[in-house]
């Protein structure tokens, strides 16, 4: 089922945390900041969201850091409900889509719960002083790619991010898959 995420609370702080990327290496969210600020981007393998636009996503992730903009993915789903989301299946989806960032393994669910992330894909673009500035989709993609064309929403608005400090304040939210939260027990 579709989810879509709350709008931008500008100004609220990033929350760092140490993770196991695909790479082998633990990453700390905040390493991956750029000098003019960082994506963090709720992300998972089988959502049909993701699995549209995942090379725009690598697209935006590069364009990106040429304007001093970090980007770092995160899957926080629970692959023991949804075993494409495994660890191992990370590795392939990093592997298989040339992932030029960290794709980091929040098992425990605590980063996306500390973010409120609501669906795969959801995007928290920060500024240099690590606030949120941008809340909103990739573009208007949906479960397909939408033309060549579309409007980069991520992308601008992060652009912005890097010369201004701040981001629009009219943004369009992403829409997704539902995050696979564990079961309460």
């Amino acid at each position: 089922m579709a989810a879509t995420p709350p709008v931008c609370e500008f100004g609220w702080k990033a929350v760092d945390a140490a993770l196991p990327g695909t790479d082998g290496k633990t990453h700390r969210l905040f390493d991956q900041a750029g000098p003019n600020g960082l994506v963090v981007a709720f992300i998972c393998n089988h959502c049909p969201y993701v699995k549209a636009v995942i090379g725009r996503i690598v697209r935006d992730a590069k364009d990106l850091a040429a304007h001093g903009i970090g980007f770092v993915a995160v899957n926080a789903n629970d692959a023991a409900t949804y075993p494409e989301d495994s660890f191992d299946n990370m590795t392939r989806f990093a592997a298989d889509h040339g992932f030029p960032f960290p794709y980091l393994h929040d098992e425990s669910q605590a980063l996306a719960r500390a973010y409120g992330a609501a669906c795969t894909p959801d995007f928290f673009g920060f500024n240099a002083d690590l606030e949120l500035q941008y809340r909103g989709r990739l573009d208007a993609s949906r479960k397909e790619a939408g033309p060549a064309d579309l409007r980069r929403d991520l992308y601008e608005a992060m652009v912005a991010v890097a010369e201004t400090g701040r981001g629009p304040r009219e943004q369009i939210p992403s829409i997704g898959c539902s995050i696979k939260w564990k079961d309460a027990a």
